[in-house]
Parts: structure tokens; C-alpha cells; sequence
């Protein structure tokens, strides 16, 4: 009886050591991994929230193509079929050059204006082993108007078409479902219409998207001038739309009190009211391709 009762505790002991080893090798596996750094993605669903731009970059070797389009003033009523008659149209590609820096180039009908601009990432928001609360980018973007000259027998300089714009692009992704941004900015002009008008104009933007479906985001942005022109008709620059995800496109429907879709122009030179009705309707079309595959 005794040796039996032995044989079986052996047994026991045999079934349950290694287990108990094993458990104890995995414990010490876990106390060795060190935290690992996650990163926050899709803080925007792609590099505009509206008409501004946002913190995201296209990752390194992916091109975009941009079909910005708006339309006329709401107001302008059946006539012109509620704006649908008139446009305004701005192409660009995008592409990034690395995870941190992007190039573009694009041309608007609006002034037949000519832009390019760089955009490079120095924070990106993380938690785990890294803890930054913020992604923050720097932006710069300059602006060739190539109108004919409104006075061709005087003087004009080359430089004279030339405007600039510089901004801090400072956001947070608070959940999956809300992200905000903050985008100080400069915005300097070469040549202005008069000489009481500065060269040098400040403004604060406010940006957020509020995820709806995991397809569809609402977002919103809104630019505050802040340094005083002599144009009275000059309004700050209210838009709201929808983001709308479909595979290799996202597309972008909107409502803006700006017409033209380049930084300089919409931040400074917006003449829409919302309460007097001038509201564009417009969209964005992005088109993404792969020209670098990432190394694995």
C-alpha cells in the first residue's frame, strides 16, 4: 500500500514539475522584455483635414495624386445651378521622400498659381518606452502667381510673384475616434496691393476629425487671422466635411467660405460669408501609389 501510494506521488510530481519550471522560465522571459514604443497612426485619414494640411506625410516611397475641386457660391441659385457651374480646380502629387520628410508640387486655376512646399516630421506621439504627447511637424511652402502683370508698363520684378508660407503643425490623436490639431502660422507676401497692406501676416489654425464609421470621418478646420489687413472683404477661413475611405482612394466632400485651395490664399485672402450664403461646395481626391517598396 505504502509503495503504491509513493509510485503515484512520483507521478505527481512528475506531471506537475515541469509545468511549474515552465511557468517560472516564462515569468523570467517577461520581467527581461524591455517596453516596447508605440506610435500613434492615423492621427488624419491623409494630409489635408479640409483645405489645410495635416500632420500625416505619405510614408516613404508612396505618391499621391490630388484632385482638389470647388465649386461656385451656394448663393448664386438656380441660374448657375447653386455654384455647380463654376470651379476651381488644384492638381498636385505629394510624395515621401522618407517616414519624416514629403515633397509636393501642384498648380491651381486660382491665379494660375504655381506651389511647392516641404513638410517634415520631428515628433511623433508614442507611448510605451517613449512617452510624447504630441506629433509635431514644420511646414514651408512657396507660391509662384503666374497671371500676366495687371500693370505690364511699369517695372515688374520676377520676385514680385513670389509668396511664402510657414507653419508649426502641432497635433494629438486623443482616442481611434478623436484627433486635434493646432497650426501657427506665417504667411509672407512679396508684393501686396497696397502699402498700408503687411507683408508679413500672422494666423492660428484649428483642426479635428471625429471618427464616425471606420471609413468615415467628420472633420472640421478653422484659420484666425490675427494680424489686421486694410482689406475689409477678407474673411477667416471656415470649412467643414467628410472624409470617405474606399480602398486605394479617400475622398474628401466639403463646405468652405474660400476658393481658392493653396495655404496663402486661403488663410489671407478668403472673401466668403457663411451668413451671406457664400459657401463652396467641393471635394479632394486622393490617389495613392506605391513607387518604392519599404524593405522588409
Amino acid at each position: 500500500m505504502l509503495t503504491r501510494r509513493i509510485y503515484f506521488i512520483s507521478i505527481f510530481c512528475f506531471l506537475l514539475l515541469p509545468g511549474i519550471q515552465s511557468q517560472g522560465l516564462l515569468d523570467m522571459l517577461e520581467e527581461e522584455q524591455e517596453p516596447v514604443t508605440e506610435y500613434a497612426y492615423a492621427t488624419f485619414k491623409t494630409s489635408r483635414i479640409v483645405n489645410g494640411q495635416s500632420i500625416e506625410n505619405p510614408p516613404n516611397g508612396e505618391l499621391k495624386f490630388i484632385i482638389s475641386h470647388h465649386f461656385g457660391r451656394l448663393n448664386e441659385g438656380a441660374y448657375n445651378l447653386w455654384g455647380l457651374d463654376q470651379s476651381t480646380i488644384r492638381m498636385g502629387f505629394e510624395y515621401g521622400i522618407n517616414d519624416r520628410l514629403a515633397v509636393s508640387l501642384g498648380r491651381s486655376s486660382f491665379e494660375k498659381t504655381i506651389d511647392g512646399f516641404a513638410k517634415y516630421k520631428i515628433l511623433r506621439q508614442s507611448s510605451g518606452a517613449k512617452q510624447m504627447p504630441i506629433s509635431l511637424s514644420v511646414f514651408s511652402g512657396i507660391y509662384l502667381n503666374s497671371l500676366k502683370w495687371r500693370y505690364p508698363e511699369r517695372e515688374n520684378y520676377f520676385s514680385s510673384r513670389l509668396s511664402y508660407t510657414y507653419q508649426i503643425l502641432i497635433a494629438r490623436k486623443f482616442s481611434n475616434s478623436i484627433s486635434f490639431q493646432l497650426t501657427p502660422t506665417l504667411v509672407h507676401k512679396n508684393l501686396v496691393e497696397k502699402i498700408a497692406d503687411p507683408n508679413d501676416i500672422y494666423a492660428l489654425g484649428y483642426g479635428g476629425r471625429l471618427r464616425l464609421t471606420n471609413r468615415v470621418t467628420f472633420n472640421a478646420e478653422y484659420y484666425q487671422v490675427l494680424t489686421p489687413s486694410t482689406a475689409e472683404s477678407f474673411k477667416d477661413m471656415l470649412s467643414i466635411g467628410f472624409d470617405l475611405e474606399t480602398g486605394g482612394h479617400v475622398f474628401q466632400l466639403h463646405f468652405t467660405n474660400a476658393q481658392p485651395m493653396f495655404e496663402r490664399a486661403f488663410i489671407t485672402e478668403t472673401r466668403g460669408d457663411w451668413l451671406k450664403g457664400d459657401i463652396y461646395f467641393g471635394f479632394n481626391i486622393v490617389r495613392v501609389f506605391t513607387i518604392k517598396k519599404p524593405k522588409l
